[in-house]
Formats: C-alpha cells, structure tokens, sequence
C-alpha cells in the first residue's frame, strides 16, 4: 500500500450531512410534487366523508339558518317542509360537489398542513419554527372564530334582508345562491378576523410599533367599522357589528402585545447598549480577534503525515 493510500486511511470521516441541507433544485422539486401528491390525496379522502356526510347531518347543518326562518320568509313544499330549489338537470349535484370538497379541505387541514410544514421546515431555524406554529395556531383559531360568528350571524341577516321584501312577495332562494352566500360570509368573517394578527407579526419583525399603532387606533376602529360595511356580504347593520365589534377588541389585543413586544426589545437593547443609537449611526462591534482554539477541530483531532511540516518529513 502507497503511503497516499495509508494517509487516506487514516484521516476520519466528516460526519454526513443533513439530506436537505444539500438537496439540488430537482430534488427540492421531486419532494415538493410527492407532498402535494399526499396532500391532494388527503383532500380526496375527506372530500369522499363529505360527500357522504352530506346526506347524514352536513346538508341539514348548512341548511339550517334558512330553515329556522319563519314560513313566509322561505320556500316550503306541499309537505310544510323547508327546501332550496334547483334550477338546472346538474345543480343538486354541483352544489354537492361544491359542499363536499370545501368541507373536505376542511376535514384534511391537519394532513395537508403537515405537509406543508415538513416542506418548509427544513429551511427555518429553531426559533422561526416556533414562530410559525404560533402563527398557523393563531391564524387557525382566529378563522374559526369568524366563521362561527358568521354562521350565528346568518339567520338574522337573512330574516332581515328577506323581509325588506314586504308583503305578497314569495320568497324562494336557490341552492346555488344561497350556498354562495354561506361560503362568501364564512370567508368574509374568517379572513378579516386575520387582520390584526397582520399587526403582530409586522410588529414582531420590527416594521410596525407600539406606538404608531397607539396613535392611529381611532382611524383603525375608524376603519374597521368601514370595512366591515362594505365586506358583510349581507350588508345589514347587525351583520356589519357583528364583525366590527369582534375585530375592534382582537385590534386592541394586537396594540396590547406590540407595547409587550416593545419593551422587551427597548430592554435588551439597553442591555446591549444601542438604545442611544440614532437609526443611522452603525452599531458597535467588536473588532478584536478571537482566540484560536486550543483544542484540535473535531474533524481533523490528530494531524497527518501530510499535514507535517516539510523540515519535518526530510
């Protein structure tokens, strides 16, 4: 054996690295199509419960707000019942499919968002995973917050747009309508309840601040009370202080946590000493050398022949 060959013996292996760490672009790729395969197919799983849920409690759940309308503000059969029409051959089936797949997206949310998380999580660091589970918990919990004080919201806003009607008009909403009414209020309530976790999170990256966001909370109640006029798919005054009022308390919650935020980031900059320091001015740092270290690198604990000296080797 060549004295190459006993020194490639001897020096150590470097220890594996991590597989995502050096993933190439087509295989960054490859991983992202097999989690979107795994996540479509989780869909189709609870789109498939759905579809037969639907005729098992889901149909009569979404149903309901219209139902509980008193008889002359809705449709009834010869039988007293409460129904929604269909005006075309593929209308009860489209509607069902429609229902059946948003409430499967519903039902597979925790599977697909794993595989969104597992995608993504190979590229944050220890404290931007805490972050983001924070913030997909709070976005979640904040959704479902608004759709369910849109579902509670919807009888009363459809007996009050219903009965602007007046007498001797006969009231017969469609299934297509009415399901798109549901699912635009659902959205409305769910995304806008979102927004003032917006303002946390720019105040936790720093663009936003506690007190800019104390100076303007008049024009951002202002502002919300106007929004959610012109968002409410009903248009009503009851429907519209249903979302303001809710979104007015979550906003000064949001005011509350960024004045938290900004006086534990005032204290570790005081403890740092850049508290004094204009926006301009550069930050000190350290320009002294560190010390070499004493002990050999991990990767390389005893040196070989080769690494000698040449006075060494003669």
């Amino acid at each position: 054996m060549t004295l190459a060959g006993r020194t490639r013996d001897r020096r150590p292996r470097r220890p594996e690295r991590d597989a995502a760490a050096t993933m190439s672009l087509i295989g960054h790729l490859r991983e992202l199509r097999n989690r979107i395969g795994i996540a479509l197919f989780f869909v189709l799983i609870g789109t498939a419960v759905a579809f037969w849920w639907y005729e098992h409690g889901l149909g009569d759940f979404i149903r309901a707000p219209y139902c509980n309308l008193p008889d002359d503000l809705r449709y009834n059969d010869a039988d007293g019942s409460c129904g929604l029409l269909v005006t075309d051959v593929f209308g009860g089936a489209l509607i069902r499919l429609k229902i059946s797949f948003i409430a499967g997206i519903v039902l597979s949310a925790p599977f697909w968002l794993y595989q969104v998380w597992g995608f993504l999580t190979p590229g944050l660091k220890k404290n931007e995973k805490r972050y983001g589970l924070s913030f997909v918990a709070a976005s979640t919990l904040l959704f479902a917050l608004g759709a369910a004080l849109a579902y509670l919201s919807l009888s009363a806003g459809l007996r009050l747009l219903l009965s602007l009607a007046g007498d001797g008009v006969v009231v017969a909403l469609t299934a297509q309508d009415y399901i798109g009414f549901v699912i635009s209020l659902l959205l409305a309530f769910g995304v806008s309840f979102e927004l003032p976790l917006i303002a946390v999170v720019l105040n936790l990256i720093g663009v936003l601040s506690h007190s800019v966001l104390s100076k303007a909370r008049r024009w951002i109640y202002f502002l919300t009370i106007v929004f959610a006029a012109f968002i409410t798919p009903t248009q009503d005054p009851f429907t519209m202080l249903l979302m303001a009022g809710p979104m007015c308390v979550l906003f000064e919650i949001a005011i509350q946590v960024a004045r938290f935020v900004d006086k534990r980031r005032a204290k570790r900059e005081a403890a740092l000493g850049l508290a004094d320091l204009d926006d301009d001015e550069a930050s000190p740092l350290d320009a002294a050398p560190s010390p070499l270290d004493s002990a050999p690198s991990p990767l390389d604990p005893a040196p070989s022949p080769l690494d000698a000296p040449a006075h060494t080797q003669n």
